[in-house]
């Protein structure tokens, strides 16, 4: 089935949070320090607020109160503290963009600039370990002799792999607009948001209103990758100005320099992996060694080495995260949170294995196949991996590579072929609702408060509400994408149309109890998503497996990947076109992290210093060559009653892996940071 809301977009008629038209609306800047740690002495704004067109002038000292400061992410210009270089100090307000930027560039601000550290490899940091409390996983797991086995072992690898900083770059940067209306206290935001009832809940607390005093709107969103998972400071920001303004929304829309400090990144991860192995590729031990960078305003950490719990079989295993408090932004989700990274290490470390032990890398898979979730003794609810490497070698050609790194050459390009695991839990979140009523013409209206980022929930969720209520998919009507509907749970952790979906088939079931196949007009039902029996009983995960050939310039050091396959095991597809293209776009956002992605901080100031997509290199259109995913056909029953998994993110895992695998096989030389710059390759 063909995107419902395609038409709409690729004409312009799709409203995203920024495009709602208002009468009299106000425009809003901010003011963003300069210093990465320190105190705002004092802030002269007299020539900002004289400025034809300047509503008002937000500062620490004349915002409005709030009633909950107790996350720093949300405390905004509450007092003049500065824990990161890019945080708000102050906000401009006008009649149009124009004007407010104008305006806050005019805003003097003085500080009382303190020591910071923004470099987590610098000498003397200082690292703690996060709480389960925090994570939902514990830090630190260790199972059999983990000593005893890496001494006994045969063939060993101890490596160090490092990922930078990177940043979620969504087309649609995030945006808000708030509307504050008095008599009763009201608040209305538009937002570019992965859950609707997700930022309601936030800044109702942040603000001490009923979660019935604040809607959100959210029809269209132009990508989130997780950065758009939760509210951030700038709905706070724009809600204060709001309040002091009432009756006239506000509209701020984040330039793409403001999210390189105010919406999140993946955090710098140094990883270490030591495996042993038997002379014939067995592993007898894996060790999984994660430090990652964090903010002092606020913890945030991956748990990278998660994946080394359940990957591969082991005897002897341990797994450890640590975290270095610095004076940075926030980090937050993007795409596989911990799972990128994590997999990157750990799929780079078995092809070093394999290579060790002189086995083909898939061989060296296969030999390690578990038969149970070693982290939790669980029967696996499917693990297909094994199918996924076969099916993908025999479509990629791989049995027909040279194994020899540095064998081929094509011209003034070495060529070589990579291959990576991937894996990615399969969700189900609890607490969304959704709500059937029968029309009038004989339609169905179906609510629910989702989010679509551009991945297809509006057509895919009428393909499943149509099928569960046994109509044609012209006879639903879709709602989503807003808080005055039944509530749903964030578009994240590739669970939204496992989560949703399972709420529409509760709810479809319920109508059809309630009022047969011959309803009345009007006739309602509302279900939510159901427990799920089996989680507690299985080990609920997708698998897949990359692959990727990589062209290396003998005299430059540049870096092309001619090709990649993904195939991929998760269950039931609801709709193959827009599936496909969340594989595909996750493999290539695997290739720009092998390739491009880097924030390079300056030390001395603590920003980035290439933040903007000028700088900051993602790929275009030129640096993508054939890329192809095919998934299995099958259907998990334990997972829930579609039988299907989410696909966003299990693309991306794995990716990199693969593309360095193959630049090694290509050029013989190991890199172990990315990304692949060609530097790295001209020794």
């Amino acid at each position: 089935m063909e995107r419902l809301e395609g038409r709409a977009k690729v004409t312009g008629s799709a409203p995203y949070a920024y495009e709602h038209s208002f009468e009299g609306a106000l425009y809003l800047h901010p003011v963003l320090s300069t210093v990465a740690r320190g105190r705002v002495r004092s802030m002269d704004t007299a020539r900002a607020e004289v400025v034809e067109g300047v509503r008002a002038v937000l500062t620490p000292w004349n915002a409005p109160r709030l009633a909950r400061t107790d996350d720093r992410e949300f405390t905004v210009l509450q007092d003049g503290e500065v824990y990161f270089r890019g945080q708000f100090v102050a906000a401009v307000v006008a009649d149009d963009a124009e004007t407010a930027r104008q305006a806050a560039d005019l805003v003097v601000v003085d500080y009382e600039a303190h020591d910071h550290q923004v470099d987590p490899s610098s000498p003397g940091r200082e690292a703690y370990r996060p709480s389960a409390d925090d994570t939902g996983l514990e830090a630190d797991t260790e199972q059999g002799d983990v000593e005893g086995a890496l001494a006994e072992a045969m063939v060993r690898v101890d490596r160090t792999y490092r990922t930078p900083r990177e940043y979620n770059n969504p087309m649609e940067p995030h945006t808000t607009i708030a509307l504050w209306e008095e008599g009763p206290d009201r608040l209305t935001l538009y937002d570019s948001t992965q859950g609707v009832h997700v930022v309601r809940g936030t800044v109702a607390e942040v603000f001490g209103l009923a979660p019935g005093q604040v809607r959100v709107i959210s029809p269209h969103v132009g990508g989130g990758f997780g950065s758009k998972g939760s509210a951030h400071a700038h709905n706070v920001v724009a809600v204060l100005a709001a309040r002091v303004l009432p009756g006239r929304p506000v509209k701020f829309a984040l330039t793409r320099r403001h999210m390189f400090s105010l919406v999140g990144y993946r955090p710098d991860t140094r990883q270490r992996i030591r495996m042993g192995a038997s002379a014939d590729g067995r592993l007898g031990v894996l060790v999984h060694d994660v430090v990652e960078a964090t903010s002092r305003a606020k913890e945030y950490a991956e748990m990278s080495g998660a994946c080394s719990r359940m990957m591969y079989a082991s005897p002897a295993r341990r797994t450890s995260h640590r975290l270095v408090p610095l004076d940075a932004p926030i980090p937050f989700w993007m795409r596989a949170p911990g799972e990128a990274p994590g997999m990157f290490a750990l799929e780079t470390a078995m092809d070093e294995l394999s290579y060790a032990c002189g086995l083909d890398p898939i061989e060296l898979r296969m030999r390690n196949e578990p038969d149970r979730d070693p982290d939790t003794g669980l029967p696996w609810s499917g693990r297909n991996l094994l199918e996924c490497l076969r099916r993908g070698a025999e479509r990629f050609g791989w049995w027909d590579r040279d194994p020899e790194p540095r064998a081929r050459r094509d011209g003034d390009r070495w060529v070589g072929t990579g291959v990576a695991a991937a894996t990615y839990p399969r969700l189900t979140m609890p607490g969304s609702e959704a709500e059937i009523v029968h029309d009038s013409d004989g339609h169905y209206t179906v609510s629910i408060g989702a989010a679509d980022l551009g991945t297809g929930t509006w057509t895919a969720l009428t393909q499943i509400a149509a099928d569960a209520l046994g109509c044609d998919t012209a006879r639903v009507r879709l709602r989503i994408g807003d808080t005055d509907l039944p509530s749903a749970s964030v578009a994240g952790g590739s669970s939204g149309i496992s989560s949703w979906g399972s709420a529409l088939v509760a709810a479809a079931r319920a109508f059809r109890e309630e009022h047969g196949n011959d309803p009345a007009v009007g006739a309602r039902s509302r279900a939510g998503t159901p427990e799920n029996p089996d989680r507690g009983r299985y080990a609920l995960h997708s698998f897949g497996a990359h692959f990727a050939e990589v062209r290396v310039d003998a005299d430059t050091g540049e870096v092309r990947v001619p090709r990649m396959l993904g195939v991929f095991s998760v269950g039931r597809i609801i709709n193959p076109r827009t599936a496909r293209s969340q594989f595909v776009g996750g493999m290539v956002m695997g290739m720009s992290m092998a390739l491009h992605e880097v924030g390079v901080v300056d030390p001395r100031f603590g920003h980035v210093v290439n933040g903007d997509l000028a700088e900051y290199h993602v790929p275009v259109n030129a640096d993508v060559g054939r890329v192809e995913a095919e998934w299995l056909e099958e259907s998990d029953p334990h997972v829930n009653a579609l039988g299907a998994a989410g696909v966003g993110e299990i693309g991306i895992v794995g990716s990199a892996a693969a593309v360095v695998n193959a630049a090694f096989h290509a050029t013989g030389t190991r890199v172990r940071e990315l990304p692949l710059t060609p530097d790295r390759f001209l020794v």
